[in-house]
């Protein structure tokens, strides 16, 4: 495989992360809106998952017209998520010299497995929600992985033309 190419799956994997964290960031503003929007289709889902989504819903609207000032906890972690993609613009650029973004984004992935389990049970969350935020880690690390495989061979390249 030539370098342009491995540099172009690279890039393109970059590009999924970027926006991934991204689209996670914007849609962590409207969670209001955006559950009641859920909670009007409760048909499609089970019933289970109905239950939770009401009950998530009703929870998000009496906590924003008491105390408005807890969203502003979610209004960070959406700055997180687009800061993280910010980060991603690195490897983007040089991908061999910012190898470290994408062994960051990998411990990252892998993390959120034991935060979902742990801080999960603590908070209540139903069983089908932490292995829904699991799977963005299991998700994430699979571009993640091709990308740090196709970084290292790139590197090799790198190596070998000096």
């Amino acid at each position: 495989m030539d370098v342009h190419r491995l540099l172009s799956q690279t890039k393109t994997c970059i590009w999924i992360m970027i926006f991934g964290l991204a689209l996670s960031g914007l849609t962590a503003f409207p969670i209001e809106s955006e559950l009641r929007w859920l909670v009007k289709y409760y048909s499609l889902y089970p019933t289970v998952m109905t239950n939770w989504l009401q009950t998530i819903y009703a929870a998000i609207v009496a906590t924003n017209q008491q105390y408005p000032y807890l969203s502003y906890g979610t209004d960070w972690l959406a700055f997180a998520h687009l800061m993280l993609a910010v980060l991603f613009i690195g490897p983007l650029k040089d991908p061999v010299k910012n190898i470290w973004v994408i062994e960051f984004g990998m411990i990252a992935c892998v993390c959120i497995i034991p935060l979902a389990f742990i801080a999960g049970s603590i908070r209540q969350i139903p069983i089908f929600w932490r292995l829904i935020d699991c799977s963005f880690g299991v998700i994430s690390i699979i571009p993640l992985a091709f990308c740090y495989h196709n970084i290292k061979r790139l590197n090799s390249f790198k190596t070998n033309s000096l």
